[in-house]
């Protein structure tokens, strides 16, 4: 039996492994955005540069500034003040980006010092910085050693260089809904790094469980494990730190082997999360795992002694979950045989697609593409907004605390309409889109900036369609109709802005007869005749009282005569067709009894009849 690893080495071995995959390579994806130079001219051009696992990037935005790179501690190894100098931009000034060598900006650039492809920033192990870490609230990222010559080359030769830093596509968002997953522990004991992944829990549980609760986020909580090398499975190290005879494993908590809480409580309070997680989401209620996580690091922590089965059974039946279906998850850790739960979270950690390997605790990944920066509620959360389709974004997203609306200065330079209170501006996570509206189902066309027009049924119900339209004397006239603005009957203009009243009299369109008299109104005419005579408009002529009674009752006696000759004949029509019909019948009924004259001879057997 070869001998037992020492623990430091063992340690070492399952930090820097890579997870066992079945002879597959690993991956670790490095997450870039995209750098724009727009000044000098001979800088012009889109860049490559890689954000960093510290500062927090401006997901789902850009950020424009000035390049600054300083002639003194130019690797920053220590604080500007020292040397009299402020990147600190004034009032009305572009915001200056810092250029610093690797090793108040808006945000810093750092320059790798060999040539090679881009890497990932990360934070340097605990070493007593990690809370200086924790502040640093801007954007970092590292670009190549040859852009980086060539920024610096500029700026020693008095040039202004202008950088457009943009993280709008850092993000895929396919639609309406995104796709998160959190790389996480239980283990309480692990440093700066374990307390930053409880109080992130504690502060985003309530975010995370609006945007699950409503469907517009899909979340799944993963847990590394590491295996144990073969050649060591039966060391006192491996049994004390793994399960299933090696198969899953987790450092010790407190680096000591010979006291507290094992690798293998950790693996098994892990599982035993997972398993919460997938018990809460059959019964339809996934976010119960951020209270069972948030009220296990409260009420079970390793430091009391309570990091328990019995302290987490506590837990979930406070939850209403069912501890049973729980403990049948997790299955016997003792047994020499693969773990379902287990097996599918070390699958999990092959990357997949654009996603790399996930070999870093804690890690973020969003929309399959891993986070990069603070763990931060506000910084996450504009992380996760930016995952969504643009106009798409829950409330939550369009907060004052991750946000500003610009539609609230000028309309964002939107069509608007200020009496109906309408507008085609729309506040996104991005920014402001111009898009006409749907107000109360009547959809507006248009190109959004200078105008939108109200569409389709319904349209003259929203601000009368944007037509013409009055009120006088008690009578209301309207332009609009179901497709467009027409001036009505009695008027004439665009139908938009004005609509005339038509003079028939003035005109001569009506009420022309000798005899007429012509009075104008607002929308119409009126018409009478002078001697007593009578109007009648549909002919526009004017006639005496007694001819208009005479011919009225001329016209009643013939419709009168009409109606019964009508009548006279449709009877006498039906007497006519009854009569042929009735003949018929009897024809041939009489056809059955006696013989006519188109038949045969009598049979000479027939029986006489004698009358």
């Amino acid at each position: 039996m070869a001998s037992p690893p020492p623990p430091l080495l063992l340690t070492l071995v399952w930090a820097a492994a890579l997870l066992w995959c079945g002879g597959c390579d690993a991956r670790f994806v490095v997450e870039k955005n995209s750098l724009r130079v727009t000044a000098p001219e001979a800088l012009k051009g889109a860049y490559e540069c890689a954000i960093g696992n510290f500062g927090v990037p401006q997901y789902g935005g850009t950020m424009v500034g000035v390049v600054a790179y300083p002639k003194a501690n130019r690797k920053a190894c220590k604080g500007f003040d020292d040397f009299d100098v402020s990147f600190k931009a004034r009032p009305g000034a572009l915001p200056t980006f810092l250029l610093v060598d690797r090793g108040g900006a808006a945000a810093i650039l750092v320059a790798d010092d060999r040539d090679e492809p881009l890497i990932t920033m990360d934070t340097p192990e605990e070493s007593g910085r990690v809370e200086y870490l924790e502040n640093i609230t801007i954007p970092s990222t590292l670009i190549s050693k040859s852009f980086g010559d060539r920024l610096k080359k500029a700026i020693d030769n008095g040039e202004m260089v202008n950088v457009n830093l943009d993280w709008r596509e850092s993000l895929p968002h396919p639609d309406e809904r995104v796709e998160y997953e959190f790389w996480t522990n239980s283990n309480d004991e692990c440093g700066p790094k374990c307390d930053s992944q409880i109080d992130f829990v504690k502060s985003f549980k309530g975010a995370a469980q609006i945007l699950e609760k409503k469907g517009y986020t899909q979340f799944t909580p993963h847990y590394i494990t590491w295996y144990c090398p073969e050649a060591y499975t039966l060391s006192k190290q491996c049994k004390s730190q793994c399960i299933n005879h090696g198969r899953y494993c987790a450092p010790d908590p407190d680096q000591d082997f010979s006291k507290g809480y094992d690798g293998k409580d950790v693996v098994v309070q892990n599982l035993r999360q997972v398993c919460v997680y997938k018990v809460a989401k059959e019964s339809k209620k996934p976010w119960l795992w951020w209270d069972y996580v948030t009220d296990f690091a409260v009420r079970c922590p390793m430091k009391e002694k309570k990091y328990t089965k019995e302290c987490a059974d506590g837990v979930v039946k406070s939850l209403g979950l069912d501890h049973k279906a729980i403990d049948k998850c997790i299955g016997d850790p003792d047994a020499d045989e693969e773990n379902p739960i287990l097996k599918a979270e070390q699958d999990a950690q092959i990357g997949n697609g654009s996603r790399g390997d996930v070999t870093i605790l804690p890690t973020l990944v969003i929309n399959n593409r891993q986070y990069r920066g603070k763990l931060d509620k506000a910084a996450v959360l504009k992380a996760l907004c930016a995952g969504f389709r643009e106009t798409t974004e829950p409330a939550v997203c369009l907060s004052e605390d991750i946000q500003t609306n610009e539609c609230l200065e000028n309309n964002g330079g939107c069509w608007q309409d200020k009496a109906a209170n309408i507008t085609a501006c729309k506040d996104t996570f991005r920014g402001k889109v111009c898009e006409c509206p749907v107000v109360k189902g009547v959809k507006f066309v248009g190109d959004g900036y200078t105008h939108c027009e109200a569409s389709g049924g319904g349209r003259c119900e929203i601000n009368n369609g944007g037509c013409w339209k009055e009120t006088m004397n008690g009578r209301t006239y309207s332009a609009c109709t179901a497709d467009s603005c027409k001036c009505p009957d009695g008027f004439k203009g665009d139908g938009i802005h004005e609509c005339e009243d038509i003079d028939e009299c003035k005109e001569r369109t009506a009420c022309q007869c000798k005899e007429c008299n012509c009075k104008n109104t607002w929308g119409s005419y009126e018409c009478g005749c002078s001697g007593g005579l009578l109007y009648m408009k549909e002919h526009d002529t004017c006639i005496s009282k007694s001819t208009a009674a005479q011919v009225g009752w001329n016209f009643l006696w013939v419709v009168f005569f009409g109606l019964a000759a009508t009548g006279i004949a449709g009877y006498a029509v039906y007497k006519y067709r009854i009569r042929r019909y009735m003949d018929s019948e009897i024809r041939a009924i009489m056809a059955q009894y006696m013989p006519l004259e188109s038949q045969g001879e009598i049979p000479s057997n027939a029986h006489h009849i004698e009358m």
